[in-house]
């Protein structure tokens, strides 16, 4: 009887132990998705989440009645966001919070005091230089340029140049303007980049391209090609790069992203003013690093980005339009966090268009659900950015103590591994760093951090290895003068 006691005693004294303990929830969280990162060989592993959904925002919320296939969201220099609601021919103008309607625009004054509608705008940009409106308005073949007051001050239809193939459409999708009023425009059935204008709206030509990967198939209809004449030349087809799908302007360069792999280094591009990609060169992989298998959906999923956003602190975010996640990276493009998915509940989408950004927040914009959605940065988030954040400055020792604290909320994160060891490098922890490196699989930090242990310990014992030097030479020598007398 005692013992069967003791045995029930014990059994609950374990059940409540196993209660009590901290349940780990870094792969799920409270999302609809499955929040992971990966490690240093490519495999995804389970991470904290850097951001959860806080909230959704429609149409009918801000007043203005639902949206209708909305294409693009824009936050201006003073927070105010410009909704491009396609399907209802109109740009929404909300206040900072995403809560209240400033404004819709549907019409706008053209310079002869006529009125001129709106058709299906796709893109929206507003120049934080000058406060202008640069709106795509994809049904009307226009790029339109407008003041505060709406007023339209250019027009930018199609453009009469040998540069441009008659026979292609004029068809805006996404619209931006760089510090010198220069104007970038992405077109529907469009490869050779994004059309350029100068702020009288002359066409300047094609910025941007991207480029066709030779591969085996290419090389050989070239080939082909060669040897082919008259009609039959004419049927065969031509390999053209992929389009340019989104982009984004932040201060001297202009970030474009593409949602087929033609390239691996055109997927995500950061151009300078000549037009020259700066991560070319560089072995980066933007979105999942292979296609992802859905469980829930039976579906596998290859990264297709279609949106692109800078944020204020220099952080990539890219939209996955076939996977609903948003991959966002630091300026040196090291993998953050992965957010978002295919799901119906909040925090999930159905056919994602776009995204937008400012501290705090993730904004992005469905337009098959006709909302967005609104993420909020989590503690673990905040820490990850502030350790990145300095860690990119080169403030290694500083970072150190946030790194440790990544460390504690989530111990998957590699990246931090690598902050770690390298902060304790710079503090001349060398043993702790070659821990943190070996542990981070980072060979050039514990080189680095093992030649400095050596030298320290040659320093600290340094009387003592001569001391030990000096008696083993003088017991050698003792032991060759005593050979020789037996000799």
């Amino acid at each position: 009887m005692k013992n069967i006691i003791s045995r029930l005693i014990m059994v609950t004294l374990v059940f409540l132990i196993i209660c009590a303990a901290p349940v780990n929830t870094a792969a799920f969280g409270a999302e609809p998705y499955q929040t992971y990162n990966y490690d240093k060989w490519g495999e995804a592993v389970p991470s904290q989440a850097g951001y959860t959904a806080e909230r959704t925002v429609t149409g009918k919320e801000l007043g203005t009645g639902e949206f209708n296939s909305p294409k693009d969201i824009f936050r201006d220099e003073n927070g105010f966001f410009y909704i491009a609601d396609s399907g209802n021919n109109r740009i929404i103008v909300t206040d900072f919070e995403l809560r209240n309607t400033v404004k819709v625009i549907s019409s706008l004054t053209m310079a002869d005091g006529e009125k001129t509608e709106l058709s299906s705008p796709m893109g929206v940009y507003v120049s934080p230089e000058t406060g202008l409106l640069y709106i795509a308005d994809n049904g009307n073949s226009r790029v339109l340029v407008c003041d505060s007051e709406e007023n339209v001050t250019a027009e930018i239809t199609k453009p009469d140049s040998e540069i441009y193939d008659s026979e292609k459409p004029f068809m805006p999708q996404r619209v931006l303007a760089d510090r010198a009023g220069n104007i970038y425009v992405i077109l529907g059935s469009i490869t050779s980049g994004a059309a350029m204008f100068s702020s009288s709206g002359e066409f300047l030509g094609f910025y941007g391209a991207n480029k066709v990967r030779p591969t085996a198939e290419i090389i050989s209809n070239y080939v082909r090609n060669i040897f082919t004449y008259g009609e039959k030349r004419k049927k065969k087809s031509r390999s053209v790069p992929s389009g340019i799908t989104g982009f984004d302007i932040d201060g001297d360069f202009i970030f474009t992203c593409s949602s087929s792999k033609t390239r691996s280094n055109d997927t995500v591009k950061k151009l300078n003013a000549a037009g020259d990609n700066i991560f070319d060169g560089r072995e980066l992989t933007f979105g999942d690093y292979i296609s992802v298998y859905d469980e829930t959906e039976n579906t596998s999923y290859e990264t297709k980005i279609c949106d692109i956003d800078i944020s204020g602190d220099g952080n990539i975010n890219c939209l996955d339009y076939t996977a609903g996640r948003v991959f966002q990276y630091d300026e040196d493009c090291n993998l953050l966090f992965i957010t978002g998915g295919i799901a119906e509940q909040t925090g999930g989408f159905e056919r994602p268009a776009a995204i937008e950004s400012d501290t705090e927040h993730l904004y992005v914009l469905d337009e098959k659900k006709n909302y967005i959605t609104v993420f909020t940065e989590t503690a673990f988030g905040e820490a990850v950015h502030k350790a990145a954040r300095l860690y990119n400055e080169g403030r290694y020792e500083e970072a150190l103590s946030p790194w440790q604290e990544v460390l504690r909320l989530d111990g998957n994160y590699r990246r931090a591994y690598i902050g770690v060891a390298s902060g304790l490098l710079t503090k001349g922890d060398y043993e702790g760093a070659m821990k943190y490196a070996k542990l981070a699989e980072l060979p050039s930090v514990y080189n680095k951090a093992f030649e400095g242990y050596r030298l320290n310990f040659l320093r600290e014992h340094f009387a003592m290895l001569c001391l030990c030097a000096a008696a083993v030479t003088g017991g050698i020598v003792l032991l060759v003068r005593h050979r020789k007398k037996k000799r």
